[in-house]
């Protein structure tokens, strides 16, 4: 059977990035299959080298192709932030409530107009030692003044989508997987893997990691 592994050990995550890969015609496994593999520190400085670095990494221990996405909220009046600190913004081993409650107090006093933000994701695909290629999804939206919402994880209570006037945990899964950053970054990425499964037919394996 063909296998993507996806680097990630984050059940909210994995759940989302295996509901979006549905349909491709492999069967798709988180790290949580390979508790061994070592932890990829995610030290760069941009959402594409993270993402490369962790497709890498992934691939070379598992010895399948590999998807690894690295995303975040960009905020405009903060600089950027959090950025590529997004899930550790409020220190390591932050929880969701913790980062968000940081990004509201340091957004404090900033009008609705002041609060423009953006998500951000980069995928990258490697069945190592090759890079199969890398793709970025977005979507802008706003800071809420406080969380709203029961749905979706990170940073989905605070960001406002406009078109919806709600936030991303305030719209049911389906809906926010068929606009969010990720799922439009994901739409590339598919693309992606059936042209890379169907030039290489051979890629079927074992259960084992030979």
């Amino acid at each position: 059977m063909r296998e993507l592994v996806i680097a990630t050990k984050n059940r909210d995550k994995e759940r989302e990035l295996k509901q979006l890969l549905k349909g491709l015609g492999v069967k798709v496994v988180s790290l949580n299959k390979y508790p061994d593999c070592p932890e990829v520190k995610e030290g760069a400085s941009c959402f594409r080298e993270n993402a490369l670095r962790k497709a890498q990494a992934v691939s070379k221990f598992t010895k399948r192709p590999a998807l690894a996405d690295d995303s975040g909220l960009e905020t405009d009046v903060l600089g950027g932030l959090p950025g590529v600190r997004s899930a550790r913004f409020a220190g390591k081993n932050a929880t969701y409530a913790r980062n968000n409650r940081k990004l509201l107090k340091m957004l404090k006093g900033k009008k609705m107009k002041e609060r423009g933000a953006q998500f951000r994701c980069v995928v990258a695909l490697c069945d190592y030692p090759k890079v199969i290629g890398l793709v970025e999804g977005k979507i802008r939206g706003r800071i809420a003044f406080s969380p709203k919402g029961k749905y979706g994880f990170g940073y989905d209570p605070v960001f406002i989508v406009p078109k919806y006037g709600k936030t991303f945990a305030q719209l049911k899964p389906k809906i926010k997987n068929k606009i969010s950053h990720r799922a439009r970054a994901l739409k590339a990425a598919k693309r992606l893997i059936i042209k890379y499964f169907k030039l290489n037919p051979e890629l079927k394996y074992s259960n084992s990691q030979n």
